[in-house]
């Protein structure tokens, strides 16, 4: 599986950086979490006051990216800006709420695609985030396509926010991923789609195990 790469797509909280995790040590190929750097890039405008009440400075986020370095160390599961480790930074109430109007700006996603095709070209990997398999690698040795009902969701991302000492009430999260979920797919630049060839898993009704086991099974099967 030497310098396969392995491209996972799908809604929040469906699984996909667990279960990419979960395969990256099975098979032996390093794991990147796409979204952490989107989630990077958000916490870096909210910083420096480049997102003040809902409103993006544009021009100063533009300008601001030529002066980061930002970087996934699938090692150690961290993300590293400016080279400083702000994987703990990144899951806020405030990054969650912003990441999606970031991630819909054409010179961020420019930004980034060129640093994920890097890490491609580098070493094999196993990458998760919202259009891996349909603009970052459409050429992917395998392509998976993650969803589930938002309720579902809501809920999983909800018992997780609890347990890192979040405050949030169901009904705010459900919101938050209705209206990710809305940004992601209806954005002109790299919506969230399921690529023609990717294989589509509904985990609704599946543990992780039993997503996981239908994953290696899809792969072993190529």
């Amino acid at each position: 599986m030497d310098k396969a790469i392995i491209a996972i797509d799908g809604f929040a909280s469906t699984g996909k950086s667990t279960l990419g995790k979960m395969l990256s040590k099975f098979i032996g190929l390093p794991y990147i979490d796409s979204g952490a750097l989107f989630r990077g890039i958000t916490f870096l405008a909210l910083e420096k006051g480049w997102i003040v009440n809902n409103i993006i400075d544009e021009i100063s986020i533009e300008e601001g990216l030529q002066e980061v370095k930002i970087s996934f160390d699938p090692l150690t599961n961290s993300l590293n800006l400016n080279k400083r480790d702000i994987t703990d930074k990144i899951r806020s109430k405030s990054v969650s709420s912003n990441v999606s109007q970031i991630s819909k700006l054409v010179f961020v996603r420019s930004f980034l695609l060129k640093q994920q095709r890097l890490m491609g070209d580098s070493y094999g990997l196993i990458m998760d985030g919202r259009d891996i398999g349909t603009v970052v690698f459409p050429n992917a040795d395998f392509k998976f396509f993650f969803t589930a009902k938002p309720e579902v969701r809501a809920r999983r991302r909800w018992e997780e926010m609890k347990a890192d000492g979040y405050s949030l009430s169901y009904n705010e999260v459900l919101k938050n991923i209705l209206y990710r979920d809305k940004t992601d797919t209806e954005r002109k630049v790299s919506p969230l789609k399921k690529a023609t060839d990717a294989i589509k898993i509904d985990t609704t009704n599946l543990s992780l195990d039993q997503a996981f086991e239908i994953l290696v099974a899809k792969i072993n099967c190529k």
